[in-house]
């Protein structure tokens, strides 16, 4: 079964599933912030609704890897650092930057400006010496960085710097990148890669949750709402921990450079339920492009190296 993991094509396969259902989180967030009515400057009630979804998605990840590993997943005491340090950066930062700043921009420019998450992967494990970064690598993320930028500059969105929407998404980004490094650092160190998901998002969706109530927000519950907050509690709970199970049997670079899938996911799907079609001019398209092309880069690489 560890051999399958390894295999490109497995690999290939179980990243789209990932990235499908990372693409649809785009636009049920901003579904959920309509149905509960949570405005675009009410950060304590957008904290809260990140903050239950992450909850329940560690909660739903613990019952399913329990069950399947036929035990409950109770982390050991060397584990507790490291549970604490991925939940810092997976859930707490990441989703405290990507929860403000998707409320500020749109579902199309977040989608494509997160791709850049599979550049900031490598280069970090690079640094830390997970990985060697040739000449190669730092093509392909000059590249997809292009297109990113380009696609600040599409006709139908804001041709101004927007800090709040934009640059905490690139933030946000950058958290998740740190995220698979150390997922790829413990997990390598034999740690349960579904102990691991379960407890960082129990951990760090509780302490977004306080942050919430604590700063005064609030929610409108309806069928609905609890329909799209339960989705997105298993969109976490599912594709965080399969990446994180093949991370733990494949190098940084072969996983994440499957996130090219997850902007272009996100672009159909915001486009069809968010109706934001500002992707689809020359602008937008040539900066899929250049993420795509950066990305087939970096891969390249590494099989050229073998």
């Amino acid at each position: 079964m560890n051999q399958k993991l390894t295999h490109t094509g497995i690999v290939a396969l179980i990243a789209l599933l990932c990235c499908i259902l990372w693409g649809s989180a785009f636009s049920g967030v901003k579904l959920g912030y309509a149905e509960m009515q949570i405005s675009e400057n009410n950060w304590a009630s957008q904290m809260l609704f990140a903050g239950v979804r992450f909850f329940l998605a560690g909660l739903i990840a613990l019952l399913v890897g329990s069950i399947a590993e036929k035990k409950l997943l109770i982390p050991e005491k060397k584990s507790i650092s490291k549970i604490l340090i991925i939940s810092l950066f997976q859930t707490i930062l990441q989703y405290f930057f990507y929860y403000i700043g998707l409320a500020h921009t749109t579902g199309v420019k977040a989608s494509i400006i997160v791709s850049a998450n599979v550049f900031i992967a490598i280069l970090i494990a690079s640094i830390l010496k997970q990985e060697k970064l040739l000449a190669k690598k730092i093509i392909g993320c000059i590249i997809g960085f292009i297109g990113i930028i380009l696609v600040n500059f599409s006709s139908d969105m804001d041709l101004h710097l927007n800090f709040l929407g934009d640059g905490f998404i690139l933030l946000c980004t950058i958290a998740s990148g740190f995220s698979s490094v150390f997922m790829k650092k413990y997990t390598a160190q034999g740690e349960n890669p579904v102990l691991l998901s379960g407890w960082q998002f129990a951990f760090g969706g509780a302490v977004m949750w306080l942050i919430g109530i604590l700063a005064g927000g609030n929610l409108f519950i309806t069928r609905k709402s609890l329909l799209i907050l339960f989705y997105l509690a298993f969109v976490s709970a599912c594709a965080y921990s399969l990446w994180a199970v093949l991370l733990k049997y494949n190098p940084v670079s072969k996983v994440t450079v499957f996130g090219f899938l997850n902007p272009l996911c996100g672009v159909i799907i915001s486009s069809i339920l968010l109706h934001e079609t500002g992707v689809f001019n020359w602008q937008g398209i040539t900066a899929l492009i250049l993420v795509c092309i950066g990305i087939i880069i970096v891969n390249f690489e590494k099989k050229e190296r073998k």
